[in-house]
């Protein structure tokens, strides 16, 4: 039963407050929620709470924000006071140490935004637009000491079309993540779900760095392209003049053109 299964969720952006805004609405028995510490932002520098933890208190849902995992001991002492069954992981932003991992009776699950064992890493979603790939999914998976490569669970993939950007995929993308989540768990309580060995070989996602958001007008039109949807709206990309002026780039058109030493021959 679902009440009965006593879930930690670990999440931090919006991506994650939409599984857990879907456990909750579904009556999953979430007995607590960790989530990155707040963070200064804006002009202002103002301490921001994460969206999971702003959503988490909104429904009287224990919150825990600690800067560290490895070698904790008050976060042991807060998963022995909690007692879960069930680590649910979405998005959270940290590596999660053995000891924590294999705490719960059923371990720990991962919600991530590709099918692996393709684009492993911090962000698969942006990179599957970048290098221009026609699909990508999520797979839900009992995690593992490592990256993206534990036991895959239940896949569902996703379209990606030349009308996407990162924010339109990102937004399919958490509705689809939280659905297959809970069946996920659901399988998991009745017994019925199967796990599949990750091969070895795959492909990564490292984390983009802004240092990494310039245009290479090097790169074809195709390709262009790409990058800059794949980073739209955020980081954004941008371009840099002879006299060091810097354009932020949010979105650009591509169009196809057959026989253009025609097209120009004929002005």
């Amino acid at each position: 039963m679902r009440e009965n299964l006593r879930i930690v969720f670990m999440g931090t952006p919006e991506f994650a407050k939409t599984s857990l805004e879907k456990l909750v609405n579904l009556k999953y028995n979430v007995v607590g929620v960790f989530t990155n510490p707040d963070k200064p932002s804006g002009r202002g520098m103002k301490l921001n709470e994460s969206e999971v933890k702003k959503y988490a208190i909104a429904n009287n849902i224990r919150v825990f924000q600690p800067v560290k995992l490895r070698n904790n001991e008050e976060v042991i002492n807060i998963l022995n006071d909690l007692k879960p069954d069930l680590i649910v992981v979405v998005a959270y932003g940290k590596i999660l140490p053995k000891e924590i991992l294999y705490f719960p009776k059923y371990g720990s699950v991962n919600v991530h935004g590709s099918l692996l064992p393709d684009y492993r890493g911090a962000a698969p979603m942006q990179w599957a637009i970048i290098n221009g790939e026609p699909k990508t999914g999520i797979t839900t998976m009992f995690m593992n000491e490592g990256m993206d490569t534990g036991d895959m669970l239940l896949k569902e993939e996703v379209e990606i079309t030349d009308e996407d950007d990162f924010e339109s995929v990102h937004d399919k993308m958490k509705e689809v993540g939280a659905n297959l989540l809970v069946e996920t768990i659901d399988k998991i309580i009745d017994g019925s779900i199967k796990r599949v060995k990750q091969p070895e070989e795959g492909t990564l996602a490292p984390m983009i760095s802004r240092e990494m958001t310039k245009i290479d007008f090097n790169k074809n039109g195709r390709e262009i392209f790409n990058f800059v949807r794949g980073l739209s709206p955020f980081p954004g990309t941008y371009i840099q003049t002879e006299d060091d002026r810097k354009f932020k780039i949010f979105k650009v058109l591509y169009e196809e053109v057959d026989n253009l030493d025609n097209d120009l021959s004929n002005g």
